[in-house]
């Protein structure tokens, strides 16, 4: 049962690892020349969005970015191995209408150079960077899964850079302790990158991984194609495994009562990666309102697109939280 007392689908199948096989080959991406060129599935997603593209040299790395739309600055960093404007496809068009977007890659991550370590110092003065470099006035910042953690880290020492923070599915906010079998899941795939391994990172992330495919099947294939070109690079891995590490200790409640930054969280119901309780008891500790969309897991974004428009709406009124 998820947090919030919401039963995750059954699934149907002699046993899990049957249905994980049936997943497997519904998410494969069917022409394999796809499933390995990675800046074609980039291309793909990418495509229609109206932003330009520029690499910047930030805190000695090289650093991909997109940048789109008019209005105040809001920078989005995504939270995984592919890159931000991937993560944030479905949301860019929609936010970029009201709102100059910033969407940066982070180094060692999707398009970005490789960097020999990513830690909370080298994060804190390339964040720094890209606020400086790319917004003129100070920007929301809207931060996924494990650089949430780092992200919150960042807004206790220079909350003066930043106007308003979104956590969504971030681990160090509460006593996070990783799912055994997602921490072996991670494991597998670091030693053996896998279209399967790759199906089972998507039924962690996603409620229904299938639904969300069906919705889309070209955009969704696109989606996993780059995924897993990102997850075969060892610099990727490597810069992965730094951030598991680093990002899933908790965060002292001391620290986090420093951040005076006005400060929402938007969760998945159904977050498995994640759970809602770490949300829950984050908001109760320190008064961040709570925005929890319905019929999602970890990326709400990519899942329903449309509700977490509304749920960002909700959390800030006027500019500043509820």
């Amino acid at each position: 049962m998820a947090a919030g007392g919401h039963r995750r689908p059954r699934r149907t199948g002699a046993n899990p690892d049957s249905w994980q096989r049936k997943m497997s080959r519904q998410l494969e991406v069917k022409d394999p020349a796809r499933l390995s060129d990675g800046d074609e599935a980039r291309g793909r997603l990418l495509a229609d969005l109206p932003v330009t593209e520029r690499r910047l040299r930030l805190a000695g790395a090289s650093t991909t970015l997109l940048e789109g739309g008019e209005g105040p600055p809001m920078v989005l960093l995504h939270g995984g191995t592919d890159s931000g404007g991937v993560s944030w496809a479905p949301l860019i068009a929609r936010l970029s209408e009201s709102a100059r977007v910033v969407v940066p890659d982070l180094p060692g991550l999707g398009e970005s150079e490789p960097v020999v370590e990513m830690n909370e110092v080298v994060f804190s003065d390339w964040l720094a960077e890209v606020v400086r470099m790319t917004c003129e006035e100070k920007p929301t910042l809207l931060t996924h899964s494990l650089l949430g953690s780092l992200a919150a880290r960042f807004a206790i020492h220079h909350g003066e850079l930043l106007r308003r923070l979104v956590l969504i599915g971030v681990p160090g906010v509460g006593p996070y302790h990783m799912p055994l079998s997602l921490l072996m899941t991670a494991i597998r795939f670091d030693l053996r990158p896998s279209e399967r391994g790759g199906a089972r990172f998507a039924d962690w992330a996603f409620l229904d991984p299938i639904r969300t495919r069906h919705r889309d099947p070209e955009w969704f294939d696109a989606f996993m194609a780059y995924e897993m070109s990102r997850g075969m690079v060892p610099h990727v891995r490597r810069t992965m495994r730094q951030l598991i590490k680093a990002c899933t200790k908790q965060i002292p409640d001391a620290d986090l009562r420093r951040i005076d930054v006005p400060t929402a969280l938007v969760w998945g119901r159904a977050d498995r990666m994640v759970r809602l309780q770490i949300a829950e008891l984050a908001s109760a500790r320190f008064g961040w309102p709570l925005q929890v969309i319905e019929d999602a897991g970890h990326v709400p974004m990519v899942e329903q697109p449309e509700s977490f428009v509304r749920a960002l709406r909700a959390a800030f009124v006027y500019g500043e939280p509820r």
